[in-house]
Parts: C-alpha cells; structure tokens; sequence
C-alpha cells in the first residue's frame, strides 16, 4: 500500500511569521498556488484560525467550482491545515532553521475509504498534486521573500 500523504519540502529565506502570513490570509492563495486551480476567494475571514471556514473559486480541466474548506489544525507561526469536502487536508508545516524557514506541504487523502483512495490514484490526483505542491512552495517563497523586503 502508498502512502495516502503527498509532500514536498524547502527553504524559503524568509521568517516563519512572513510565510504563516500568507498562508492564513485566504486572499493570497492564489498569488501562491502553484496547481493553477485557485481563482480567488469567494466567502471567509481575511486571517484564518482555527474552524474557520472559507470558499474558493476553482477551476480544473476548464471547469469552475467552488470548494468550501475549514481549518481543521493551527498553531501560530507553525502549522495550518484545512479540510475539503472530500476530507483530504491541505497542511503546511513551518519550521525555523537558519536561514529561513523550512516549509512542508502537504495533500493528505489519508482519511478516504480505500476505494475512494484508489479512485483518486487513478485519476491522477498523486502525480498532478505532488507537480501542485512543488510549484506553490516555489511561488511561496518567492512571495514571502517579497514580503520580508518591504
């Protein structure tokens, strides 16, 4: 059996409070998604926390939708996760390290039912996630490194 966890890491040269910044305003996610499935923010707070809830506007295969979300894991400056409908989380885990802060994202389906896992396999969803995650840490960085200059 796989993993039901996609991740990827890196290093961004920026202060964790300068990535956590970005990734709990819901309003910046499409200035860093890497997938290019996020359109903008439909409904939710400008700051996330813990519960709270917020839609986007996607699109896929040339097909717009909206997902509804809700922040399911947060610790300050640390940890932001948020689950789907479909129950798979979206988590990022930041780390202070010299030099910056190490960031790990996330696309964890591990709560599916196997067959429902399998289905998103088929689909693609692993290969076309990990190519999504690997994309967004680049445009991460290079959104907080703007940041963190002025």
């Amino acid at each position: 059996m796989t993993s039901r966890i996609v991740s990827a890491s890196t290093t961004i040269p920026a202060p964790a409070e300068v990535v956590f910044a970005i990734l709990a305003d819901p309003r910046q996610h499409a200035r860093i998604d890497g997938s290019g499935t996020v359109r903008g923010q439909v409904t939710g707070p400008e700051r996330l926390e813990l519960d709270s809830r917020f839609g986007m506007e996607m699109k896929m295969l040339g097909l717009p939708y909206k997902t509804g979300n809700r922040v399911v894991e947060f610790e300050e400056d640390r940890l932001i996760a948020w689950r789907h409908v479909g129950q798979h989380r979206w988590r990022y885990e930041l780390e202070p390290v010299e030099g910056g802060t190490r960031v790990t994202e996330s696309w964890d389906y591990s709560r599916y039912h196997a067959v429902g896992a399998k289905a998103l396999e088929l689909l693609g969803y692993r290969q076309r996630n990990r190519q999504g995650i690997e994309a967004t840490l680049v445009r991460l960085s290079e959104a907080a490194q703007a940041d963190a200059a002025g």
